[in-house]
């Protein structure tokens, strides 16, 4: 009876969840029904699989609609009439062309029109009209005369009058508008809730024949799909046979380019995963992986193969991944085993600019119709809901913000109390599809079979389900990421050819494992730039775990997730690791569970820890613990597989004797990793692209800087990293229209920055300048450059600013003074080429004030830093103290008074949310200062914005790291420029202005000497 039933997939339409809709189905009698979501399927592969093991017949159908008009209902006979079905809307929603009022002939399946909408004698023999209860009155004439082209057609859009007030809510956020302006066009009829069947059957007591009509056509139909059976393209080449016998030899082959002569070890290892690939028909994953990366080194594009397929040795040999699985004991059972029922997933990371190019070639390689992005379903959120319906209400702004505040649902008036209570109704709904940030899908049957796609900016087709309906149906996805640190070592390798002249073989691990200087980086800290090892948590993990080798660097890359800190087992691993008698003692306590993770000193680090520890430990079978460790995962939260297993953990355990304390520690661990857990593999994968990331830095340090400054930095801003190349020697200039491009550019330790990082400079203007150059070659002065470039006064007046005329040796304000006058009139150069090039008149202009300090400002102003100067000579004539970042571990335990210029603030909560935060600074000599704030601190001391502070604390070590815990934190002012200047900042410089507060005595220092020095060391010009 139910041919067009709605779920909240219809965005901002449907009000309805697929178990929900089940429920209803059933409650009230029904044995069949057609889920026919409006111009989407995002639910149907979802809603056949929920219906297995039901009294409930799942049909599929598309509601195909302009805007909130139904056009027609596509209802398909079986799986084929579903593609054709998907086909027609997949045509609409890419082409952006609205529904005719005829559909087109579909050869299996039916489609039904609103009454009224088309005349029933023009109907062909699969065409249908709809009547709705409601409209029962108008079964005359016409109508009456073609019984047997009438069906009933009861909408199902929402339970209960509650859900029709959402749906209404959705529409007016959908149209824009507010609640009492929406037209009731957009609206569904408040009738269209689910009815009793006997009630329908009831209200066309009187016409027989359309409920046999009815009966006949959702009986005729029958579809179904295999769930976990693999549908991912069965052949690389003509057949399963030839594709294993290809993946061999491949195999063969890497081993003498990973191995030269192999070990039995590595042979036995290869040989047992071919045969398993083999045993779950996987070769062919496999080949299309290793076509990708093949066709990626042949184009020059940097990859890094990650995740659980780095515990794969084919992969490995392959060159999939350069991770040796069995220098760090990775299994492959993580990756592909019998008993594990979803698919595995290779992920594969290209520097950012080729993902686009890397995604056309699979589209290219394997067929555009077989061939998809994964979907994803961006959902409404409670907060960003508030807002949205405050405004629906046509509240004011700050209403909206005081109820986003509100604790106090009592004290609201009565919009306030439903603008919340909707607001938690919607949380959690489907907003609107969207795409997977690397997931693609690649078929043997065309994608059509399963889903209609759409068709985003990109311009790749993407299905209308996620990754989990995705694994449900039994698809491998390949991921394919765009990451900057893969472009910093892609454009890293270049420089070096360039301004060096040197080849660099990014995949030599094996000596980048031994090399000296590597390990000297690792060891304490020295990391900036390079992957995620430059952050200051990293940089303190490093230090404290004395981590100068491969294997520690894999093992910090997973202690350092959140799962693993908030449980407190990062330090314990730290504990341990520096103290081997703890080891022993837990040892005792718990020697099975210690035998398990004796490599990570019995902590649970990795993935395969809670692997091990559920199968071994507590005695699940491989199939449950893989169950366990996904439900680790938030993705799968919702179908509660992580609380499945719970009870079987505790049950299991207490049958082995272990002590319930033990056993409630150890689940505790578990659940610890919920959202954030990594694989070994994946940790491995990390690792390796950090090393590739060191080396360059170690041997070719100016060079992967600029790489590092031209991909948008890192983790910190780009002062930092201009900062770094000065501490390794380089001299930075600001832009200059002859030496700079749009990126920044290096010319043996000379560093000019690209005119990119002028905000406000307009593109347009960039390319006037560099193409010219091109062509002309070096301008010789300002006239020369008006005389070649279009360009207006506004432009011209923040290059000459910025310092980029510096070489015509001119003062800026005479350049200033010159543009003016030359730009006087036209406001804009209009430069014409002559035979004869005409001289400009020189003015000779009085000689004008000049503050030290005006370049830094103007750069400030245009680059967010100072470029020639430090920031401390910024500050005012105030004594400081001269304590250096060098002098503190002398100083353990001790009260301090330092100076530094802030880098980073890291904020977050103690465990009884209170605000706390961590500093990381720079001092005079441009090494690092790190610092606590606890929560008093925080609140009486707050940072305040970018400079230099005064910090007071105590200092601190804790495993060879050294910070302060602050007491005190005062931001130093800058100087006026107001106030007329000529000589040269030197912090600590005896004036009469007041010291700042504090009780800390002043270091006495060659204040000079010190400033003197560090100003020499990075190139500062006096």
């Amino acid at each position: 009876m139910l041919l067009n039933c709605h779920t909240y997939y219809s965005y901002k339409f449907g009000t309805i969840s697929i178990d929900q809709l089940i429920e209803e189905a059933i409650d009230k009698n029904y044995r069949s029904l057609v889920l026919s979501d409006i111009n989407n399927t995002s639910a149907a592969i979802d809603f056949i699989r929920r219906c297995q093991g039901k009294d409930l017949k799942p049909v599929l159908g598309i509601d195909f609609r302009n805007g909130a008009e139904q056009k027609y209902i596509g209802i398909a006979k079986n799986n084929q009439g579903f593609r054709e079905l998907n086909e027609h809307l997949t045509f609409h929603l890419h082409s952006g062309k609205e529904f005719a009022d005829r559909a087109p002939i579909f050869l299996n399946a039916f489609v039904v029109y609103p009454v009224g909408s088309i005349h029933p004698k023009h109907l062909n023999r699969d065409e249908f009209i709809g009547v709705r209860p409601s409209e029962i009155n108008k079964l005359f004439g016409d109508l009456r005369n073609y019984p047997e082209k009438l069906v009933i057609l009861q909408p199902v859009t929402f339970r209960n009058k509650r859900d029709f007030n959402v749906h209404r809510l959705l529409r007016t956020m959908d149209n824009n508008t507010l609640l009492s302006r929406l037209p009731k066009s957009e609206e569904a009829s408040p009738n269209e809730i689910m009815q009793p069947r006997e009630e329908i059957f009831y209200q066309f007591r009187d016409f027989p024949q359309i409920i046999e009509n009815t009966q006949g056509l959702i009986g005729s139909c029958s579809i179904d799909f295999t769930f976990k059976q693999n549908k991912n393209k069965k052949c690389y080449t003509s057949s399963s046979e030839e594709d294993f016998k290809l993946l061999s030899k491949l195999a063969w082959d890497g081993i003498l380019y990973r191995f030269g002569e192999p070990s039995p070890r590595v042979v036995a290892r290869m040989e047992k995963e071919l045969k398993i690939i083999r045993q779950m028909d996987f070769s062919s994953y496999f080949l299309i992986n290793w076509d990708l990366v093949e066709y990626a080194r042949s184009q020059g594009c940097y990859y890094v193969g990650r995740g659980s397929g780095a515990n794969s040795m084919v992969a490995y040999l392959l060159r999939i991944t350069d991770v040796d699985p069995l220098e760090l004991d990775l299994y492959f059972e993580r990756f592909i085993n019998p008993s594990r029922q979803s698919p595995p997933d290779f992920d594969l990371d290209f520097a950012s600019r080729d993902r686009d190019r890397i995604t056309r070639y699979i589209f290219d390689r394997h067929d555009w119709n077989k061939t998809a992005l994964v979907g994803t379903y961006i959902t409404f959120q409670y907060k960003s809901m508030i807002r949205e319906l405050g405004k629906v209400f046509g509240l004011p702004a700050h209403e909206i913000e005081k109820l986003q505040a509100t604790k106090d649902f009592n004290s609201l008036d009565d919009i306030g109390k439903l603008v919340l209570q909707y607001s938690q109704l919607i949380h959690g709904f489907p907003s609107h599809l969207s795409v997977h940030s690397s997931g693609i899908l690649i078929s043997e049957e065309p994608i059509s079979t399963y889903t209609a796609t759409i068709m985003p900016p990109k311009g790749f087709p993407t299905i209308h389900f996620s990754m989990l309906e995705a694994e449900d149906l039994g698809f491998a996805k390949f991921d394919i990421l765009g990451q900057r640190g893969l472009s910093k070592i892609e454009d890293a390798i270049r420089l070096v050819q360039e301004n060096r002249g040197d080849e660099i073989d990014i995949h030599d691990l094996k000596t980048y494992k031994d090399d000296v200087r590597i390990k000297e980086l690792l060891k304490h800290g020295n990391t900036i730039g390079c992957f995620y090892v430059e952050s200051p948590a990293m940089r303190m993990l490093l230090t404290k775990l004395e981590a100068d080798d491969y294997l520690r660097l894999v093992a910090a890359s997973s202690i350092i997730r959140p799962g693993v800190a908030q449980s407190g087992m990062m330090r314990e691993y730290i504990l341990r690791y520096r103290d081997r008698s703890r080891c022993v003692e837990a040892q005792k306590e718990a020697p099975a569970l210690y035998e398990l993770l004796e490599e990570t000193y019995g902590v649970m680090v990795y993935q395969e820890d809670v692997i091990k520890v559920a199968h071994l430990f507590a005695g699940l079978t491989l199939a449950e613990s893989d169950i366990l460790r996904r439900g680790m995962s938030w993705k799968f939260k919702q179908r509660n597989e992580f609380g499945k297993i719970k009870d079987k953990f505790f049950s299991n355990c207490e049958e082995k004797g272990y002590d319930y304390g033990l056993v409630t520690r150890v689940w505790t661990q578990i659940e610890s990793f919920a959202n954030y857990a990594f694989s070994k593999g994946h940790s491995a994968s990390y690792a390796v692209e950090s090393y590739q990331a060191l080396f360059i830095k170690a041997y070719y340090p100016l060079e992967y800087i600029v790489a590092t400054i031209n991909n948008g930095g890192g983790f910190y801003r780009t002062e930092l990293y201009v900062h770094e190349a000065r501490m390794h020697g380089a001299k930075i200039f600001p832009p200059c229209i002859n030496r700079s491009e749009n990126q920044t550019v290096i010319n043996g330790n000379v560093i000019h920055l690209g005119f990119g990082f002028l905000k406000s400079l307009e593109t347009t203007t960039i390319n006037a300048i560099l193409n010219e150059r091109y062509r002309g070659g070096y301008y010789r002065s300002l006239q020369d450059f008006l005389g070649r470039v279009r360009i207006s006064l506004e432009q011209l007046s923040i290059l000459i600013r910025v310092g980029a005329f510096n070489f015509t040796r001119k003062s800026k304000k005479e350049l200033l003074w010159n543009a003016h006058f030359i730009l006087a009139k036209s406001r804009k150069t209009a430069p014409e080429r002559t035979l004869f090039e005409q001289e400009v008149k020189e003015f000779t202009i009085p000689e004008l004030y000049y503050h030290p300090l005006e370049n830094a400002y103007d750069e400030i102003e245009l680059l967010e830093f100072p470029v020639t100067r430090s920031p401390f000579e910024l500050l005012e004539d105030l004594r400081l103290p001269q304590t250096l970042a060098a002098d503190l571990p002398q100083l353990i335990n001790q009260n301090v008074a330092i100076v530094g210029s802030l880098v980073h603030v890291k904020r977050t909560r103690t465990s009884g949310a209170k605000t706390m935060s961590f500093g990381v600074f720079i001092d005079f000599e441009g090494h690092w200062i790190d610092t606590v704030q606890f929560p008093e601190v925080a609140v009486r001391y707050p940072f305040t914005g970018g400079g230099c502070y005064l910090i007071k604390g105590k200092v601190v070590e804790e495993f060879g790291f050294v910070s302060i815990e602050v007491v005190e934190l005062y931001r130093l002012p800058n100087e006026n420029l107001e106030e007329p200047s000529t000589r040269l900042k030197v912090p600590g410089s005896a004036v009469s202005k007041p010291e700042l507060p504090g009780k800390y005595p002043v270091k006495k220092n060659n204040q000079l000497g010190i400033q003197s020095n560090y100003l020499a060391k990075v190139g500062f010009r006096k």
